[in-house]
């Protein structure tokens, strides 16, 4: 009966069907910063006027990936590296069905987000470094972490015993200590539909 076995890969779904499917190019919008530099907010803000203007979008942040499949890793260098490379693998997968994926993580040196755009691949990677200096980012302190970070009660923390590497030639840099989060997002979403607006050939 093995005659009768025939490769189907030609007759899978391919990317550009889901793509067409959904009317959207899907990429992968990874914003990079500081804690407390208004990452999380802006992505949740951006998913929703993405979905108000018709297009498939989904966050991926610390909330959603640390409490699950990131749920045994750590913050120390290796762990770090790890978290990130789950996360770009993911978002690849949604990239390969046409999705597009809001990635808000600090990835705070420039070999991390290096790994993540290789395995995401250099074309469907956007990198958006949201920017607020250290000493606004302290001031705000949502979760208290700055806090616990000068007392010592934390180890390893970004912007405080744990460096972090501004990216040098971002695709959009956006100062949230200059302009609203209203404002942040509109830029970023005017910057990021021409990448993403469905064209037919």
């Amino acid at each position: 009966m093995a005659e009768h076995i025939h490769p189907i890969f030609d007759r899978l779904i391919q990317r550009s069907d889901r793509e067409q499917l959904l009317q959207q190019h899907s990429k992968v919008i990874w914003l990079t910063g500081l804690s407390g530099s208004g990452k999380s907010t802006i992505a949740q803000h951006l998913e929703r006027r993405l979905f108000n203007d018709g297009y498939f979008a989904q966050v991926l942040d610390g909330d959603n990936i640390r409490s699950g499949i990131n749920s045994n890793l750590g913050f120390s260098v290796e762990d770090r590296q790890e978290n990130i490379r789950r996360i770009a693998e993911i978002a690849k997968l949604y990239v390969q069905s046409g999705i597009i994926s809001i990635n808000s993580f600090i990835s705070p040196t420039t070999q991390i987000r290096q790994l993540a755009s290789d395995i995401i691949g250099k074309e469907d990677y956007v990198e958006i470094f949201i920017n607020a200096p250290l000493e606004v980012c302290e001031e705000r302190d949502v979760k208290g972490l700055y806090q616990k970070a000068r007392k010592g009660i934390i180890k390893g923390f970004t912007g405080i015993d744990s460096p972090y590497e501004a990216p040098e030639n971002p695709f959009l840099e956006i100062r949230t200590d200059q302009i609203s989060i209203e404002k942040a997002v509109e830029q970023i979403y005017t910057s990021i539909v021409p990448l993403i607006s469905y064209q037919k050939s």
